[in-house]
Formats: C-alpha cells, structure tokens, sequence
C-alpha cells in the first residue's frame, strides 16, 4: 500500500517536466519481455487510494542472468528510456545497481511492509501494515474478552520484528515475542497467571513470523502453565492489501516526486530514504551494505570499499538504530504489566 501514490507522483512530476512515462509491468521480468505501458496524466488519476501496485511485481531470476541484463538493457534503448525509479527492497535495490553499471540511472524507493530496509526509518507500506494488523488483533480481543482466552497472533515481517513490535505497544499485547531480542517466555507465564489471579480475562500474545513455529508452541504452552484457553490466529498476507494510510499516501507521493527530481539532477544509483522526518538520499550501494551491517550479515570484504570514517559512521547509525528499536521493546514490556 502507498506503491500506487508513488507512481502517480512520479508520473505526474516527470510530465510536468515534459518527459514521457512509462510503466514497467511487473518489475524486472516486464523490462526483460518488453511488457510495459504508457503512464499519463488520466492514467494516473484516482489510484493514491488503492492497494497494490497497478504496474504489478513479480520476481525475475532471469534478470540476474547476463542474458537478461543484455535484454532488459536493449529495451531500455529501444524505447529512449533514461532513468528508472525503482520501488522495493534489497533485491530491487540490487538490479538498480547493475542497471545502473550498463549505463541506465536508476533511483530506488524503498516499498516493503516489513519496514526492514536500514537506510530507511519508514518504509512504503510499513504503516498499512500495521494498520490493518491492529484492527485485525483489536477484532480477535473481543472474542478474548467475552471468552476469557489467550490469544497468540503471528504476524508477518520476515526476520523484522517492526510491525510486531507496533502493534503490540499499540493494542496492549500481553507480551511480544521478536526475532531481535531474547523473549522472557518464563516472566511471560508468571505475568499471565498474576493478571488471571487479579480478574483480567483477556490476553493478547504477539509473535514475529521472524520466530517460525513459536506462536503454535505458545499457544500449547500458556493453557497447559496457567490453565488460560488459548487460541492461534495468523493473519498472513491479508495485511499486505488494503487502501493505503494517510501516512503511506504522503511517504509514496514525497518519494516519488524525489526520485524524479533526483534523476533530473543527474543522480543514479541512490535509494531515497526518511530520516527523522526528512527525505534524504543514500547510495544504494552503501545502503546495501548499511544492511548487512544492521543484520549481523556482513560478508568478507563488504566494508573494503569504504573508508575508515564511513564504517564508523555506518557503525554508529545502526547503534542508534538498534537502540531505539530496544527502547520501544522495553517501552512495550513496561506498559504490558
């Protein structure tokens, strides 16, 4: 959600500019099949407010080929297109880097609902998420309630715990369970037979799909300790659709104009990014690697390139990343009890 506010932007600032547009239908694989339609004015007009992506996406191992690169470098050509805005993650960000190499400027926007990209504080479709997730677990507290259960909710971010996190502090989860930070799973147990004790009748468990298999552990786990019935809920991919929030409409519409006039200034290879409010740019390479670093999974020679003050400096902004991601756990700890 957001995906389609950005493209409006995009189509809309390039035209006033007097540059044509086009849209790449499915990403990579559309670049490579010569699958692409022209995005005008009218075209672009009543789609800030609809999910998904009206250019669609689609995952593309040809495009790693160099075959592929040849193809999809080809069409560029043919077609006179000079620059392309890139809306993704990691895998994205990686194809706009080699399209940028074979001489093809490339911006990304970074569009993921699991809000997993370093670089970034906000991600396009990370609040949707959230968003939907809330009122989905919001939904489930009132069967709790009437109930007296537990329930233990998975909710999706890959190896991110951000929009588990969100919606725990936001719902008032009895306790979140994430991927980043150990989980007291004894003080949970202990924490839910004292509010038992004291009347309360309902309880929220949230669960990172970060943890696969953990929410069914849990859900096993809590009524055999404490006596709670306990139910399992996994919303899924239900709350990667949806129309977008006010806040994914205005990140997209920012980014997208962005992207275009950084283009216009002869910039490539940079991905866009919010940062304590801002919109700012990054090279994709180093926000790559700015990853990497985030997610312990940095590789032999990935910090070669960079000189001694940027790694510290990439050092120091994951620290302060890490840190404020942890003063929310332990704000979502202290307001649990």
């Amino acid at each position: 959600p957001g995906m389609n506010a950005a493209i409006r932007a995009i189509t809309r600032r390039a035209l006033q500019h007097g540059i044509e547009v086009k849209g790449i239908l499915g990403g990579y694989s559309g670049l490579i099949a010569d699958n692409m339609i022209d995005l005008t004015a009218r075209r672009v007009s009543n789609i800030s407010y609809m999910g998904g992506t009206i250019i669609y996406s689609d995952r593309c191992p040809e495009f790693k080929t160099e075959a592929g690169m040849r193809e999809a470098i080809a069409n560029c050509k043919r077609f006179g297109i000079d620059g392309i805005v890139t809306i993704g993650g990691d895998g994205t960000f990686r194809g706009a880097t080699d399209m940028t190499e074979h001489g093809v400027p490339c911006v990304g926007l970074p569009g993921t609902i699991d809000n997993d990209i370093t670089s970034t504080d906000f991600s396009i479709g990370f609040d949707t998420a959230v968003n939907t997730t809330i009122e989905m677990v919001d939904r489930l507290r009132d069967t709790c309630e009437s109930h007296a259960r537990c329930n233990v909710v998975e909710v999706m971010g890959r190896d991110a715990g951000d929009i588990a996190l969100q919606t725990a502090i936001a719902v008032g989860a009895s306790a979140v369970a994430i991927k980043e930070i150990p989980f007291d799973e004894a003080g949970m147990i202990e924490e839910l037979k004292n509010s038992r004790e004291k009347g309360k009748r309902n309880f929220i468990i949230i669960v990172s799909e970060g943890l696969p298999g953990y929410g069914e552990k849990l859900t096993g786990l809590i009524p055999e300790k404490t006596g709670i019935e306990t139910r399992f809920a996994r919303p899924a991919h239900v709350v990667r659709g949806g129309s977008p929030t006010l806040r994914d409409r205005m990140l997209g519409s920012e980014m997208g104009a962005a992207a275009v006039e950084a283009l216009l200034e002869g910039k490539s290879n940079i991905v866009l990014c919010e940062q304590k409010g801002e919109i700012t740019t990054m090279d994709i390479g180093k926000a790559l690697i700015l990853d990497r670093m985030y997610k312990d999974k940095l590789k032999d020679g990935d910090l070669q390139k960079f000189d001694a003050e940027t790694v510290a400096w990439m050092r120091e902004f994951c620290a302060e990343k890490f840190a404020a991601f942890k003063k929310m756990y332990d704000l979502s700890i202290e307001i649990s009890k």
